[in-house]
Order: C-alpha cells, then structure tokens, then sequence
C-alpha cells in the first residue's frame, strides 16, 4: 500500500491511498467468496461453490468491481490509520475514487490535534500522593448523620430531651423587651441538639412541655454571620405547642440491606461505611492530584487546539451544566438573565477556559500512554470489572454487565481505555510515606 499524506488544515488529513497488486488480488478473492455465498445462481444450491465465470455472468462485472472495492476501502482505511498514526475524531469520508486499477482513492479523515511533549520534563515529574486514612470518630458520624436522617418523630406528652421534635413559636426582642422586626416564628418545628439556631436556645428547651411558655436570656456570639446580631443581648419568649420523641432507627441486616442492597450485621456494616468514606476520599485526592499534575503537563506541552474542537467541547460542556440545573428545576434561560450575560457571552466567561484545560488534559494523557509504552493486560480489565460489580447484588445486572463487557465490546474497550490512562496518571505519583 501506497499513502500520500497533505494537512488541509488543522483538523484534516487528506490521505492519496494506493492498493499493492497482491493486495487487489486478496480483496477481489474475498470478494468472489462473499457473492458467491450470498447470490442465487440457477441449479446451484445455497453455499455451493460457484465458478467463477458462471457467478461474473449472473452479477456483472461492474457489481463484482463494486463489491471488491467495498472490501478494499474498510482494509486499506484502518491499514492507513495505522501506517500514519492518525487518530480520527469521526469516520473518514472517501472523497473520490482516483483509478479502479489500480486502485487507488483520497480520503479525508478529520483527526485530533497534534501534542508536542517534552518527555525529559514529563518524567522528571513526581508528586507526593498522601496516604488515605478513615477515622473511627468519621465512621462514627457517618452513622450518626444516617440516624438522623432516618429518625422519626412520635408527639408526646412527656418532657423533651435531646434529640427530641418541637413545635415552637417565638418571638425576639432586645434587652429592653422591644420586638425586633422580622424574628417571630410561627409552628416553626426544631430538632434539639441540631443547632440550626444560636447557640444556648435549644439547651434551653431541654425538658419542656407542650403549651410550656418561656423567656430565654440569649448573647449571640461576637463572630455570629450576621453582624446585626454579633454580640447582642436578646430576648426570646417561646411557646412549645407540640413535642415529639425522637424514635431511631435499629441497625438490624433488615434495615442495613434497605439502605445498601447488601444482608449485613452492624459491625459489617462500620466496615463498609469506611471503604465508602475512604473512596470519597480517594476520589477527591485523585481530583486534586489530577489537577495538580495538569498544571505541570500543561506547563511542559504544546497543543494547538482548532476552533471547530474546542467549540465541539465548549458545547458539550454547555450541555452539561444545563442539564444539572434541570434536574434543580432551574431554567438557564432565567439563570442567564440573572446574571445579565448572553449565552454565547456566558460560555466565553465561564466554560471557555475550562474546556481548553479539558481538551489538552485529555490528549495529553493520550500522547503519554503512546511514549511510555503503557499496555493493559485483559486480566486487568476483568478485575476492574470485578470491583464494578461489587456495586450490585441482583443477578439480572450482573449478567448484563458480563455481557456489556465482553471482550472487544466498546464497553470493553473504553474500560480498558480507562485503566490505561489511570496507570499513566498513577506513573507520575508515589506515596507519601508520613
């Protein structure tokens, strides 16, 4: 195979490719293989082998040409590919068969941006990766931040005690029994210990009943948010028209499998909050560390990015964030107003930038996993399929994700992808040993 290559412009390729003889003759061999399996000759039975002359008389000359370049194209398309290293952004379009014999035909293909990288720099490049670790006073919390959030609330006539539910009405006034305007309250309803208002009123309401009025002595505190209030003396007269006691929830396997999927006892259960906090944990490292390291790469590189890519990313982006702000029923058409930008305004202000740094982050990951020669193994692969599957218990997903993955599956593929550029990432970290 023959390739003459010219950059049109910074986003296309144009490739002149001719077939070798030996190669022609291969693609109409295999041409001649396919009709005649797949074309109906009289007197001949399906899949029978029909010669030659006999299967060129009943479909023609120029149907059996169409059909060996149809072969030629999808060989000599990814052979070229291969041969100049190009890495196209979509499908190449063959603009113009030049000759049939031999054949030989131009072909656009639009392709990503060139890198430049000075590798030297790269791999003088080492950063401190800090060792996760998980409290037990965080595992602590995060069970205590679930009990609250699944405690309900039973009224009462007994006292209230921390923990407790009450239904309060309230009015504020200054140290002279003046009202100040904009405090009252009305059946405003108060989890005691929560501390949502300042400190000192809820310990107050410690062992009070319902239809039990009080008047409260309360200073805000000197660095209290709003400076109005900073360092006064005030007054609350509180009416307390409900309690409720506080009922939690019981960590038994059936209530842990409600939350988690998974039949756990308590004690497994601590266990498995702590890989989630050290996960969050781990991700949010990586993001820093991710960050991090893209300044110094960035630094060290030189990517030209075209307008129609960067615009392509721009939008994507764009996308994004207005479907974020859908699912909080905010419509960017009044988000945009209230910020006074239009939206062509918005995405050079606020998404430009961004989408500049995502580009070049990208393909000059890509660009290093060509220079340090880094390979995933298929082994690898299944044990990182292994951990997705950890997320599910029913057995129907976890058939369609053995399905999903299968080798040279595109989701096998954009897994592996993954892994690869995460060893690339981890091959510029070591850990930090304090």
């Amino acid at each position: 195979m023959k390739i003459e290559r010219k950059n049109l412009d910074n986003s296309v390729v144009e490739l002149i490719v001719e077939a070798e003889p030996k190669e022609l003759t291969k693609y109409r061999k295999d041409a001649l293989k396919y009709l005649s399996e797949n074309t109906e000759v009289k007197w001949f039975r399906k899949w029978a082998t029909i010669p030659e002359d006999v299967l060129i008389r009943q479909i023609g000359e120029d149907k059996l040409n169409e059909t060996i370049i149809s072969f030629a194209i999808d060989d000599l398309y990814r052979k070229a590919l291969l041969q100049e290293k190009l890495v196209p952004v979509a499908q190449g379009e063959i603009k113009e068969i030049l000759s049939q014999n031999p054949l030989k035909m131009k072909i656009h293909v639009e392709v990503l941006p060139e890198v430049e990288i000075d590798e030297k720099e790269a791999k003088k490049i080492k950063l401190k990766k800090k060792k996760i670790t998980v409290s037990a006073k965080e595992v602590e919390d995060a069970i205590k931040d679930i009990e609250t959030r699944f405690t309900t609330f039973e009224e009462s006539n007994e006292k209230a005690e921390m923990w407790d539910r009450v239904t309060i009405d309230t009015d504020w006034y200054d140290k002279d029994w003046k009202l100040l305007e904009t405090t009252s309250m009305r059946d405003y309803p108060l989890v005691l210990g929560s501390n949502i208002l300042v400190k000192g009123f809820e310990d107050q309401l410690v062992w009070a009943k319902a239809w039990d009025e009080l008047d409260l002595d309360i200073t805000f505190p000197k660095d209290y948010h709003n400076p109005d209030f900073a360092n006064k003396q005030t007054k609350f007269k509180v009416k307390v028209k409900k309690v409720e006691k506080a009922k939690k929830p019981e960590f038994t396997p059936e209530f842990i499998e409600k939350l988690r999927w998974k039949k756990l006892d308590f004690e497994g259960f601590k266990k498995l909050i702590k890989e989630e906090i050290k996960d969050v944990k781990e991700s949010n490292q990586n993001l820093e560390n991710e960050s991090n390291l893209i300044d110094k790469l960035i630094k060290i590189s030189k990517v030209d990015l075209w307008a129609k890519i960067l615009k392509e990313q721009i939008e994507r982006i764009f996308a994004e964030i207005k479907e974020n702000m859908a699912r909080q029923w905010i419509k960017m058409k009044d988000y945009l107003e209230s910020l006074k930008l239009t939206e062509e305004e918005y995405k050079e202000k606020h998404i430009k930038a961004d989408a500049e740094k995502r580009l070049k982050w990208e393909l000059i990951l890509n660009k290093l996993s060509e220079l340090f020669k880094i390979d995933v193994l298929e082994k690898e692969v299944k044990e990182e399929l292994e951990k997705i599957k950890k997320n599910y218990q029913n057995p129907e997903v976890l058939k369609r994700l053995d399905e999903m993955y299968k080798k040279w599956t595109q989701a096998f593929e954009e897994l592996k992808r993954r892994i690869k550029l995460k060893k690339v990432i981890d091959s510029f970290f070591e850990e930090d040993k304090k």
